[in-house]
Order: C-alpha cells, then sequence, then structure tokens
C-alpha cells in the first residue's frame, strides 16, 4: 500500500498492508496460503474482477495508477487474458504486496507501470508464480517500474514466493529485485520492511538465475529456487549504496535499512505471527520493539504445527494480544481495553521544547482497511473449484472471511465495484456495513467485539466445513461441463456474501438495541429481558475498572472527590 515520501521514504511510510505466506507442506490441507491486509485511510473495500478476454493484434491498454486513479500511459495488450477475482486468477495464481518506501532517489516518475497495475496485469497474463516473475520483470524493464519500494507474496497451487523490488531513479527504465521460493514445509512475512538479505548467487550454482532476457525462459525449471536481476548488485554500486563482496550483499540493508520504525511499526507484525507458531521467536523480541537492530529475523521459519485456513484468518485479527506490546493494557486504551490507537503513529506532547517522541503500536489489524482476504490455492482440484478467495471488508478483527471461487463469473452485489465508495454512502454495500459494526464496538471494544466475534465465528467456521460438499458438487458439475461448474460455484459464492451481509445486518441491530445509551440489556434464553409489563428490565451499568478509575483520580486530583464519604 503506497504512502508519500521524504528522505529515506521509509522513515514516512504509512505502514500499510500485511502479507503473511504458508507453504503446502506447512498448511493441514496441504494448500497453499498467503494472506493480505489492504489498509489504507483512502481504499474503498470491495472485490474487482476481470473477465477472460481475446484481444485482436496490436490492442493496446491503458494503465490507471490503483491509488489515486491518475492514467500513467498505454501498454501492449497480450491476445488472452485470464479472469480476475480480485487478487485471484482463474488458475489459483495470487499475489499481495506491501510497500516498504526504500530510498526516495530511486523513484522513477517517468514509469508507467505502478505496483498496483503491475499486480492485476500479472494476474490476467500468468499462470502460475514463475511465469508470475517472468511477466513481471518483462513489464517493469520494458514500461519501467513507478512506485516505490515494494514487496510481493507469490503464490500458486504448488509454491509461494517473496519477490522484493525498487525502480532505478528518473529516466533509468526498469528495477532491480530478488525473488526467492519459500521452502516447502516453511511459513514466511512482510509487513512493509524489505525482508530479502543476502541470497544465493547465480555463479556456479544450478538453483539461482541472475536474469537477463536470455535467462528468462529458466525460471520455469523447478529445481531454480532464486531468482534476481542481473544488476542488483551493480547498480547499487553505481549509486555508492554499497561497497563489500557480492556474495556480503543485503537486498534489504542496501535498498531499504533497518530503522527504529521498520522494526517497530513492520517486522513486529510479522514477527507477532511467526511467534504464534514457532517458539523460539522471542529471542527477537529487543529486535522488532526497536531496541537491537543488529540482530535480524529470518527471512521464513518452520512451524511447530501445520496451519489451518480458519488459523490464517485469526492471524489477521491479531493485536499484540498477549505480548508486552498489548495496547489493551494502558491508558491509551481507554475504560473499555480499546486494542485500537487513532493516527498518527508517532507523537509528541505538544507545547514542549525539543520534547521527547513516543509511538503507538502498528498492528496486523487495524481500523483504516479496505480489504483483507486469505487466497487458498489446492493442486488436487481443477482451477476454478481448487482455488478459494476468502475475502472480507474492513477491520480483519471484525469482518467475515467468505468464500468466493476463483471460478466464479459474476461478483455479488454486497462487494461489487461501483456499489458506494470511500465518500458515497450504499445501504447493501458490505463496507459499509461491517465499518458501522466495527466503529460501534470500538466505542465498547472489551464487551461488544466478542459479539460481533461469535457471529463471525458461526459463519466462518460454516463456510469451512461446507468446503468439502461444495467441492464435491463442482467436480461432478465439471466432469460434465466447466462452465456448469463455474455457475455452481457464482452462485454459491453470491449465497454466501448475501448471507455474510444478511446475517451482520442483524448483529448491527441487536448491538444498537443492546448497548445503546452505555446501558447493557440483559438477556435470558436467547432474548432481551422483560419484567411483567412487557418492558425492559433496568439494565446493566457496569462502569468502569479499577485501573481507570485511579487513572481519573490522578488526573483531577479532589476535583470529584465527595468530602462527606472519604473513606478510613
Amino acid at each position: 500500500m503506497v504512502i508519500l515520501l521524504s528522505g529515506l521514504i521509509s522513515e514516512q511510510i504509512t505502514n500499510a498492508c500485511t502479507n503473511f505466506l504458508v507453504t503446502k507442506g506447512a498448511s493441514v490441507k496441504g494448500s497453499t496460503m498467503i494472506t493480505y491486509a489492504a489498509d489504507s485511510h483512502q481504499l474503498y473495500g470491495e472485490l474487482y474482477y476481470w473477465p477472460a478476454r481475446d484481444y485482436p493484434q496490436g490492442s493496446m491498454v491503458d494503465v490507471i495508477e490503483w491509488d489515486t486513479r491518475k492514467y500513467m500511459g498505454k501498454i501492449s495488450q497480450v491476445a488472452h487474458t485470464y479472469s480476475v477475482v480480485g487478487n485471484m486468477n482463474e488458475h489459483q495464481l495470487a499475489i499481495g504486496e506491501t510497500t516498504y518506501g526504500g530510498i526516495e532517489t530511486l523513484v522513477d516518475t517517468t514509469a508507467i507501470v505502478d505496483y498496483g497495475s503491475l499486480i492485476y496485469l500479472t494476474l490476467q497474463r500468468a499462470k502460475n508464480a514463475r511465469e508470475a516473475i517472468k511477466v513481471m520483470s518483462d513489464l517493469v524493464s520494458e514500461y519501467g517500474y513507478a512506485s516505490e519500494g515494494e514487496s510481493f507474496s507469490i503464490a500458486d497451487a504448488n509454491e509461494a514466493w517473496i519477490f522484493e523490488i525498487i525502480s532505478k531513479g528518473t529516466n533509468n527504465k526498469g528495477a532491480v529485485w530478488v525473488a526467492r521460493r519459500i521452502p516447502d514445509g516453511y511459513i514466511c512475512g512482510h509487513a512493509n520492511q524489505a525482508r530479502i538479505q543476502t541470497f544465493p548467487l547465480s555463479t556456479g550454482k544450478k538453483n539461482s538465475i541472475a536474469i537477463t532476457s536470455r535467462e528468462l525462459n529458466r525460471v520455469s525449471d523447478p529445481i531454480v529456487e532464486c531468482v534476481y536481476a542481473y544488476d542488483v548488485i551493480d547498480f547499487a554500486r553505481s549509486k555508492n549504496l554499497f561497497k563489500g563482496k557480492d556474495a556480503e550483499f543485503s537486498f534489504s540493508d542496501t535498498y531499504n535499512p533497518i530503522t527504529f520504525s521498520g522494526a517497530r511499526f513492520c517486522e513486529a507484525r510479522v514477527w507477532s505471527f511467526f511467534k504464534s507458531v514457532n517458539d523460539d521467536m522471542n529471542q527477537y523480541f529487543n529486535y522488532i520493539s526497536g531496541h537491537d537492530l543488529s540482530r535480524r529475523m529470518p527471512l521464513w521459519i518452520k512451524p511447530n504445527h501445520k496451519i489451518s485456513d480458519y488459523e490464517m484468518m485469526n492471524f489477521m485479527r491479531d493485536h499484540l494480544e498477549g505480548t508486552a506490546l498489548d495496547m489493551r493494557k494502558d491508558a491509551g486504551a481507554g475504560p473499555f481495553g480499546l486494542p485500537y490507537r487513532w493516527r498518527p503513529l508517532e507523537w509528541k506532547v505538544s507545547g514542549t521544547e525539543n520534547a521527547p517522541q513516543y509511538c503507538n503500536e502498528r498492528t496486523v489489524a487495524t481500523q483504516q482497511t479496505g480489504f483483507v482476504f486469505v487466497a487458498e490455492s489446492r493442486n488436487w482440484l481443477p482451477d476454478p473449484v481448487g482455488g478459494i478467495f476468502w475475502f472480507g471488508v474492513d477491520d480483519a478483527a471484525t469482518t467475515v472471511f467468505t468464500p468466493m471461487y476463483c471460478g466464479i463469473t459474476e461478483v455479488p452485489e454486497c462487494f461489487k465495484v461501483g456499489n458506494g465508495d470511500m465518500l458515497t454512502y450504499s445501504p447493501t454495500s458490505a463496507f459499509w456495513l461491517f465499518n458501522m459494526v466495527a466503529n460501534f464496538c470500538y466505542t465498547r471494544y472489551d464487551l461488544m467485539s466478542a459479539d460481533a466475534q461469535e457471529v463471525q465465528k458461526q459463519l466462518e467456521t460454516k463456510y469451512i466445513s461446507k468446503t468439502d460438499s461444495i467441492d464435491t458438487e463442482a467436480l461432478k458439475l465439471s466432469a460434465k461441463d466447466m462452465n456448469l461448474a463455474k455457475e455452481y460455484l457464482t452462485n454459491y459464492s453470491g449465497k454466501m456474501a448475501q448471507n455474510t451481509f444478511n446475517q451482520w445486518k442483524t448483529l448491527s441491530e441487536y448491538l444498537l438495541v443492546k448497548y445503546i445509551d452505555g446501558n447493557i440489556k440483559k438477556e435470558k434464553d436467547g432474548k432481551f429481558e422483560r419484567n411483567r409489563w412487557g418492558n425492559p428490565v433496568m439494565p446493566l451499568q457496569p462502569g468502569y475498572s479499577d485501573a481507570w478509575k485511579k487513572e481519573v483520580i490522578l488526573e483531577t486530583g479532589d476535583k470529584l472527590l465527595d468530602p462527606t464519604k472519604t473513606g478510613h
């Protein structure tokens, strides 16, 4: 997710977007999974869709910058494009991203292809992760790369890759980049900090390629596990960014050196994912808290158990709970344990000369999310059936991941592009409905979020439990005609989206009735309790915690003291 910049871009980054990657051997089902939280204060949550199409020779396509909607220029269209649902195409290829910024002077203001366009053009042109790497390399070589430094997650039904790129400056078309395959059985993550450090060089090795036009086709060789721009090191030398031996070259340390903010706001999110499935990660706490930047985390780790799709959904809901950085545990959480802080991330006490700077934590789940997904690719099924794009809008903590099969041919109305926007409310838009519930929950998070999470869990576990039967029926239909299977999956995905919308609408009404005016209505046998005359019984009024009361006393002194009841 993009940002605007000064000096080292990473110092000014808004720290938007989070990706986690899981390989086949690390997942319960043997599927690959990547996650993406597309969080931006200006991004509207909707489900993109491009149908497959054929184009006559010589066709051109307009490139529109994803963040700003600015026209960038035209590029050549390919003869056939694949259908794309969100960030997953009909061949189960999925791509996510996080922006790390990097070095401002390397931004190419004359280039055509921005990072968002690079994702969606590639999804329309590539069948698998290795083809995606070739397509991305070709596009930036021919048309230039118009964005800041970026980390991409690229996964198909068999492999997951991390791909990190930065442009080469104005009027220097192309980009330098490194792509690494995540070893099977391992997991990876990135969150606005470049993470690839040293990597295998191609000299004398068969599993690594320095990409030139002659070498591009070798990417498809399954022995290849590392691919990089042939000039990624030489370019750094030419800009006086690196002076050591080639074998010592670190992409991250050269193009996006780690800083306090890079560790605390970015790497901490990856660490929180890693620590959930690996007991050895506490050794990196001083690093991710920004107090010791010399001992960086590994690029990937082996989890202590295989990971399910439901776990991946919940990893995207993380607020650093249970760690020393848990935001529910200080005065900033307010009286009701809110694990959110409104921006800015960094702050000072105003009016104080040379005041020290403080920070809020930056967590995976965050209020300004447009959409979030878990892309699950399964190689034992035909592509239109095998790919499930678990999609949600707004804050991952209070969203519902709803199954959108990658073979669908129509987007449900509540997720459809054009159904409202960031400045236009729509009563049929899931984005606005989920925002309504989330923003209400923020007012009494300790209690209201639990009500939302109960409905969330019911829906997601129901959808997951139905997957096998839906797959089986789609397979039967595909044996007759794949179009019948696609129609079935389109109808099913649409019904589930509408079910999610309806259940969340009911939840929004329930929360309003239960928590109106700071009261909490009593319930009995699943209904709000009434007295014998049919009126509501006196509601609960739990007040504030002792910790919060003490904060108020410290702030106000004797101002609120009842002098007739001073105690003993």
